[in-house]
């Protein structure tokens, strides 16, 4: 792949912001939302997506039954 120099920049504040607190996610997200309070700009939460649950997929190459598993 080709170095981008956009990539190479959000890295680079990225780490910068991440060292500033000593790599403590606790106090990178508070500063974060320090930011967006600070900040003139308009931030939306959306409420979070309903879980929608998948069927079970079987497949035809497993030859254990959920008998023989162990826990």
């Amino acid at each position: 792949m080709r170095d981008d120099p956009i990539v190479d920049e959000i890295r680079k504040i990225r780490k910068e912001h991440t060292d500033k607190f000593n790599g403590d996610l606790h106090a990178i997200c508070e500063d974060l939302r320090r930011q967006e309070r600070e900040s003139e700009r308009k931030f939306v939460s959306y409420p979070p997506r309903p879980v929608t649950l998948l069927p079970a997929v079987q497949t035809s190459q497993s030859s254990v039954t959920p008998s023989q598993h162990s826990i």
